[in-house]
C-alpha cells in the first residue's frame, strides 16, 4: 500500500466513525424509546412508525388550543422542521468530511507520490503511530513526525543534498592550524604556585585547565597540575591523570610555562583559607580581563607565594588579552591536552565499530586516540562492503540542562513539579529568582531560542535537511530526559541509530561505568570523529568544543550543523498547519547560513571559533 493510501485509510476510519456518531444522533432522533410512548408529548414520532393509529389521531383532533390550532398539529410541525434539521445536517456533514478528505489528498501529493514510492513496512507502521498524535509520547508533533515518514519513504531512492556532508571547502580550508606556533622565552615561575581545582564536568574543566594555564603565564607563576572538584550532580571522582596524560600536558607546555604536581613541601602544611590564598569563583567576575588579575591576585601570590583558586571556571576573558596568551590558550586546548591511553584504546575500538568497512582512518584519529588509530582499520573484513560514513548527534538534553533551561517540554503538570524539585536540590540560586525576580515564561524563552531542542525536534531538523533513512546515527549525551519514550521517534525513523552503549560491551564500559567524565571523553570522540556533527544546543560546552576541534584539525571537510534555535522556533511554533515541503525549505535555510565560514567574532570563544590569527592562519 503506498504512503498516499495510507493517510486516507486512516482519515476513512476516522470519518466512518464521526458518520457513524451522525447516524446513531438521527436514528436516536427519529426512533422514540418505547418506555415514553404512553405520554402524549411523545406521541408525534409515531407517524415515523408502521403502526399509524387512525382513532387516535381522529380523537386528538378535537383538543383545541388557544389560537384555534390543534396542540398536536403544532407540534407536528415542528417535530417535521426538527426531523428535516437533523437530516441535512447528516448530508452536510458526510459532505464536509469527504471535501477535507479529497483537500488532504491532494495536499499530499506535493509531497507524497503513491504511484511510484513502495514504503517499508515499518514506515507504515511509523506513519500509522505518529498520525494519531498522542500528545503524552510525541508532544505536538504528531502530524509532524507523519510528515517526516513520508519524506524518508518518499526519498529513500534519492540522492542526499550536495552540501549535506560538507562544508563550504575553498573557504573552510584556507585556514590551517598554527597554534603550536612559539615565540617567546619559557616563564620562570618565579613569583609563586598556582593551584587550580576546577568545577563542572570534563568539559568545563578543560577549559578552566586552559585558562589555568594562560594565568599562570601572565603571572609568571608556576602551575601546579589542576585537580578537579567532586561534584554532586557529575558524583565522578576522577582526576586530571584519569582522563588526559599527564607527562605530555608538562613536558609540552615546558616552553611556556614551569609546571609540577604538587605543592613543595614547605608549601603543603600552609593553612591557604587562613592566610586569604583561596580565591573562588564569587571573588573573581566572569571572564575577568588580565588586569583584573594583575591588580587583585598577583599581590596575594606574592606575598604568600601561592593561591588556591577553588571552583575557577570560565574566569578569563576571550578580548582584550595579549595575541600570545591567545595562542597559548589554544595551544593548550589542542596541542597540550591529550587523553589517557586506556580512554584512547576504547575510543579507536568504538570508532573502528561505527565505520565498519572504513579501511582509511579519519583525519582527526591521530590526534584524538593516538596510537591506537591504526588498530581502526587493522581489523578488516575479508568481505568487500561500503565504508559506512555517519553522523554523530549531541542531545543535549538531560535533566541537568532541562531543569537549568526553565522551559517546559510537554510532560504538564507532573514534569513541571519533577524539574523544580530538581533545581531546588542543584540549582538553588535559579529556584530563589523565580520566587523573587520575574522571570522570562517558558513561552517566551523557546519564542527567543533558549529551550534545547527536544528529540523530536532534533529528528525533524535532520529529516528536513535531507538525511536519508539510511543513515548511521551516533546519539552522544548522558541519560536523555524522558527516557527510551522520547527517543522513540528517532529510533522508529532512523534505525540505524546507536549509542556507545550500544556499541561496547559491558566488559568494555566497566572501567568507564562510575566515572562520568570518562564517559563523557568517549562521547566527545564518537562526536568529534564523525563525518557530519550536529549539535540540539549551541550553548553546550561539548558540542563548542567538538566543533572547535573539527575546524581546528578537519581541514575544512568536517561539516557541523549549528541550529539557530530562534529560527526553528519560529518554525516549529506553526507545526499545526505548514506543509512539509515549506518547513524543509525553511529549515535548511536556516541551517545553511551557520555554515557560513568567517573569523571568530569579537569576545567570543576561541574553543568553539579558533579561526582567529592566534589559533589558525590562512594560506592567502
Amino acid at each position: 500500500m503506498s504512503s498516499n493510501h495510507l493517510l486516507i485509510e486512516s482519515d476513512k476510519e476516522y470519518d466512518a466513525s464521526d458518520r457513524s456518531s451522525a447516524s446513531n444522533l438521527l436514528s436516536a432522533s427519529l426512533t422514540a424509546p418505547s418506555s415514553r410512548q404512553s405520554s402524549p408529548r411523545r406521541e408525534p414520532s409515531r407517524f415515523l412508525s408502521n403502526g399509524f393509529d387512525k382513532e387516535k389521531y381522529s380523537m386528538s383532533r378535537n383538543v383545541k388550543r388557544k389560537g384555534g390550532k390543534t396542540w398536536y398539529q403544532r407540534k407536528r410541525v415542528k417535530s417535521l422542521v426538527a426531523v428535516i434539521g437533523l437530516i441535512c445536517l447528516f448530508f452536510f456533514v458526510n459532505w464536509f468530511m469527504l471535501s477535507s478528505l479529497q483537500e488532504h489528498s491532494e495536499k499530499n501529493k506535493s509531497f507524497s507520490n503513491s504511484s511510484s514510492v513502495s514504503v517499508p513496512i515499518s514506515v507504515k507502521r511509523d506513519l500509522k503511530k505518529f498520525g494519531k498524535g498522542k500528545r503524552s509520547q510525541y508532544g505536538v508533533y504528531g502530524r509532524m513526525l507523519a510528515l517526516a515518514a513520508h519524506a524518508l519513504a518518499e526519498g529513500q531512492n534519492k540522492r542526499e543534498p550536495k552540501d549535506l556532508w560538507q562544508e563550504p571547502v575553498v573557504s573552510a580550508s584556507a585556514w590551517r592550524p598554527c597554534a603550536n606556533q612559539r615565540n617567546w622565552e619559557p616563564s620562570g615561575g618565579n613569583n609563586g604556585y598556582i593551584l587550580v581545582t576546577a568545577n563542572g564536568g570534563m568539559n568545563q574543566q578543560r577549559v578552566a585547565i586552559c585558562n589555568a594555564v594562560v594565568l599562570a603565564r601572565l603571572l609568571n607563576a608556576t602551575l601546579v597540575v589542576p585537580k578537579f572538584m567532586y561534584s554532586s550532580v557529575w558524583k565522578d571522582v576522577s582526576q586530571f591523570n584519569d582522563i588526559y596524560q599527564e607527562e605530555h600536558f608538562i613536558n609540552y607546555l615546558t616552553p611556556d610555562i614551569r609546571i609540577v604536581k604538587e605543592l613543595p613541601v614547605e608549601l603543603q602544611s600552609l593553612d591557604l583559607e587562613a592566610i586569604g590564598s583561596v580565591v573562588t569563583d564569587v571573588d573573581i567576575p566572569k571572564e575577568s580581563k588580565p588586569n583584573f588579575y594583575l591588580k587583585n591576585i598577583l599581590p596575594i601570590l606574592l606575598r604568600n607565594r601561592v593561591v588556591h583558586l577553588l571552583g575557577f571556571g570560565n574566569r578569563l576573558a576571550f578580548d582584550p588579552i595579549p595575541f600570545q596568551l591567545q595562542r597559548l590558550r589554544c595551544r593548550c586546548n589542542f596541542h597540550a591536552l591529550q587523553f589517557a591511553p586506556k580512554i584512547q584504546e576504547t575510543g579507536a575500538l568504538l570508532l573502528r565499530r561505527l565505520r565498519k568497512h572504513e579501511v582509511n582512518p579519519g583525519p582527526l584519529d591521530h590526534y584524538l586516540v593516538g596510537p591506537y588509530a591504526e588498530t581502526i582499520t587493522k581489523e578488516k573484513r575479508v568481505h568487500s562492503g561500503k565504508a559506512s560514513r555517519y553522523l554523530a548527534l549531541h542531545l543535549r538534553f538531560e535533566i541537568d540542562m532541562v531543569a537549568h533551561s526553565l522551559c517546559e517540554f510537554g510532560g504538564g503538570e507532573g514534569e513541571r513539579q519533577e524539574l523544580e524539585a530538581y533545581r531546588e536540590i542543584h540549582f538553588p540560586v535559579l529556584t530563589h529568582l523565580k520566587k523573587t525576580a520575574k522571570l522570562p515564561s517558558p513561552a517566551e524563552l523557546r519564542s527567543e531560542g533558549f529551550c534545547p531542542l527536544t528529540p523530536e525536534e532534533a529528528l525533524l531538523m535532520l529529516v528536513a535537511l535531507g538525511f536519508n533513512r539510511k543513515t548511521h546515527i551516533f546519539v552522544a549525551g548522558a541519560q536523555i530526559y524522558g527516557g527510551t519514550q522520547r527517543l522513540a521517534a528517532l529510533n522508529s525513523l532512523y534505525p540505524y541509530l546507536v549509542t556507545k552503549e550500544n556499541l561496547l560491551s559491558a566488559t568494555e564500559l566497566e572501567p568507564f561505568k562510575n566515572f562520568s567524565s570518562q564517559l563523557a571523553v568517549l562521547d566527545y570522540i564518537g562526536c568529534t570523529a564523525a563525518n557530519a556533527f550536529a549539535m540540539t544546543d549551541s550553548g553546550s560546552q561539548l558540542s563548542s568544543l567538538v566543533s572547535g576541534y573539527r575546524i581546528y584539525y578537519g581541514g575544512g571537510k568536517m561539516p557541523t550543523i549549528r541550529p539557530n534555535k530562534r529560527r526553528l522556533a519560529a518554525i516549529f511554533m506553526k507545526n499545526s498547519t505548514i506543509e512539509w515541503k515549506v518547513f524543509e525549505q525553511r529549515v535548511r535555510k536556516a541551517v545553511r547560513q551557520t555554515k557560513n565560514i568567517k573569523p571568530r567574532p569579537k569576545a567570543r570563544s576561541v574553543y568553539r571559533y579558533p579561526r582567529c590569527q592566534a589559533c589558525m592562519c590562512t594560506t592567502d
